[in-house]
């Protein structure tokens, strides 16, 4: 049979892990490894290869001489195969068959929809716990021959693979706990409910970047489907408009954790008042966005809500402001109270023996107060020295006389005083 032509796995491995591109430092705590190879192997001796080998975007059309691969990978237990140019799944299994320990394999962006997966060669993945298909465009009865052959398969990641649907494999799959699906085009809920059926021991479901619709499922249907979703990503789920989307997710009896940003639902209200209000709907979450909800603001967040909905109709009151209210009681609003700093005050204005109450903007400088009041004390603003009096303040009167200084740094009130003087020549 020919050989593919490209260059090879062991190519690119010999290339980039020879002494001279990848020194072997000896020492705790480097994990490299020299492993032994057969007797009279050509390669013996030459290689230093860690168990964690990375040759992405090298060009790799085929596996090379299998001999090799398997004396000097015995000891790899990750591959990162991703941005190369498999297209051909045989020449995938010859590579991992001669991999026995290997647990994280990474095949993202290698044409590989263009041949089929057998199951004899998907057999040769059986140990990978770890499987990576992001921009492979992987069919989904490649996923399904993989499923069937990988029993200790716990984390799966399809990502940017153009799925509008998805298609339910003929046996479950028990052991997967997390399935990473973001940037396809899940629409319709009932293309999720799919994923509940098909990985009942799911426990992070990541579908951020889909154009996710609202959640057409009853409660007890979502118990069923996700009895041990703990955490749940809709990032930028384009569908979400309404308030009884969120309120579906309590229905997962162990949700934990829950990731909400940029969808539509929440556009029109502040930073603050979508995460208190989230917090409010969601009472068995203890991690948001990325960020843990404290006890504090729990309670801060189920107070606000109270207050948030005390004015609406009836009608437009959800239920979980009456579970509030009953844990609670009825709260008083909040008093409002403006913190805007002060824009002007009034003031005495002192020059000779006239006193001028006067309004004066605290966003002036004192440069500025002086030609204000060139008019009222008939001096030139360099003749004159200005004295500002706190009414509290124990030491006297207190020179102005940095002309950029702003009058609000001052703290000048209502009341205080302000004199003037002719500048002594």
């Amino acid at each position: 049979m020919d050989q593919p032509s490209g260059r090879s796995f062991m190519q690119v491995l010999c290339e980039k892990y020879s002494p001279e591109n990848f020194p072997y430092r000896r020492g705790p705590g480097m994990g490299v490894h020299v492993p032994a190879t057969p007797q009279g192997s050509p390669m013996k001796d030459r290689l230093n290869l860690p168990s964690v080998l990375v040759l992405n975007s090298c060009g790799i059309t085929c596996a090379g001489d299998e001999t090799e691969i398997a004396a000097f990978c015995a000891h790899v237990s990750e591959l990162d195969l991703s941005d190369n140019k498999l297209e051909d799944w045989h020449e995938v299994s010859k590579i991992v068959s001669n991999v026995p320990h290997l647990e994280f394999l990474n095949l993202s962006s290698n044409p590989l929809s263009l041949s089929v997966l057998e199951r004899r060669c998907a057999g040769s993945f059986a140990g990978v716990r770890k499987l990576v298909l992001n921009n492979s465009k992987a069919s989904w009865e490649t996923v399904h021959t993989i499923l069937q052959e990988l029993p200790d398969l716990e984390e799966l990641f399809l990502c940017l693979n153009d799925y509008e649907t998805v298609s339910c494999s003929p046996v479950c799959c028990q052991s997967l706990k997390l399935l990473h699906i973001t940037d396809n085009n899940l629409q319709d809920w009932t293309e999720i409910r799919k994923l509940g059926i098909m990985f009942p021991s799911l426990d992070t479901l990541i579908l951020a970047n889909n154009n996710l619709t609202t959640i057409e499922e009853s409660e007890d249907s979502l118990a069923r489907l996700f009895p041990n979703l703990r955490s749940i990503n809709l990032h930028k789920s384009a569908g979400l408009h309404c308030w009884e989307d969120i309120d579906k997710l309590n229905s997962f009896p162990k949700l934990e954790e829950v990731k909400l940003l940029g969808i539509p639902l929440l556009q029109s209200y502040t930073t603050e008042e979508r995460r208190k209000l989230l917090i409010a709907r969601l009472p068995s979450i203890i991690k948001l966005n990325g960020s843990i909800v404290a006890d504090g603001e729990r309670e801060d967040s189920e107070r606000f809500f109270i207050r948030y909905y005390m004015e609406f109709p009836e009608e437009e009151v959800p239920f979980r402001y009456h579970e509030l209210v009953t844990k609670y009681g009825k709260l008083e609003p909040l008093a409002v109270v403006d913190l805007r700093p002060q824009s002007s005050v009034k003031v005495e204005v002192h020059f000779q023996d006239k006193v001028e109450e006067m309004s004066i903007r605290l966003d002036q400088t004192v440069a500025e107060l002086k030609k204000h009041l060139k008019t009222v004390v008939q001096l030139s603003t360099s003749n004159m020295l200005l004295f500002y009096l706190d009414q509290e303040a124990p030491f006297g009167p207190e020179e102005m006389k940095y002309s950029s200084r702003a009058l609000h740094s001052y703290g000048i009130r209502d009341g205080d005083k302000i004199y003037v003087e002719p500048r002594m020549k």
